[in-house]
């Protein structure tokens, strides 16, 4: 008997989308698929009134969760900061009972500005994505999530005119095809430094 498809809840922030030649389509591109809920944090919480009851049971009725977000000031936009500050409670996601994310599946769906030859000790930015992403990969250890490897596009400004944006794209649905149908190997792509720097290394088939 085939396991049930994964539920895969995607948590998107960007506050200036007007700029947004990425993120936008990459999260519209997540839109369609019968497993995934796409969820626009900055259209559904303009003023910041988070409904912490309403995320706790999206994250409780979802196995996999996605951070999908441009890199600002290396981190996340203001709101999904907001989001994890009121609703990672004591209790439900942390605690001695707050165990309601245990065994889920994390992972950030991100753009950088800077090249990838940028984010390692010796380039401009002197941190891996992986190292500036710890805080959040040490949440998911709190809250007893497994983090996976980033889904990552570097020099975002010239991805559009460098004709890079429709494989990225591809790659993503790939991916959110592959972690419904339970084809997606954990195990390596919680150790890459980016979940898409080899798919066929994470995907079976």
């Amino acid at each position: 008997m085939s396991e049930p498809h994964k539920k895969i809840l995607i948590l998107f922030a960007h506050p200036s989308q007007n700029r947004s030649e990425i993120n936008v389509p990459l999260f519209n591109a997540s839109k369609g698929f019968d497993h995934v809920t796409t969820v626009d944090l900055y259209a559904e919480y303009p003023r910041y009134r988070i409904d912490i009851d309403k995320e706790q049971q999206r994250l409780r009725d979802h196995d996999v969760i996605v951070f999908m977000f441009p890199l600002y000031w290396y981190s996340t936009p203001s709101l999904l900061k907001e989001w994890q500050d009121l609703v990672l409670e004591y209790g439900f996601a942390y605690g001695s009972e707050g165990t309601a994310l245990q065994g889920k599946k994390f992972l950030c769906a991100l753009t950088a500005g800077g090249s990838e030859s940028s984010y390692r000790k010796e380039g401009f930015n002197h941190f891996t994505i992986r190292e500036l992403l710890q805080p959040l990969e040490q949440m998911a250890e709190l809250t007893g999530m497994e983090f996976l490897a980033p889904f990552a596009l570097f020099g975002a400004g010239t991805a559009t005119e460098e004709q890079r944006v429709a494989k990225h794209l591809e790659n993503w649905r790939r991916v959110l095809v592959a972690i419904a149908d339970n084809k997606l190997n954990y195990d390596v792509a919680s150790k890459l430094s980016k979940l898409n720097h080899n798919l066929d290394s994470v995907i079976t088939e």
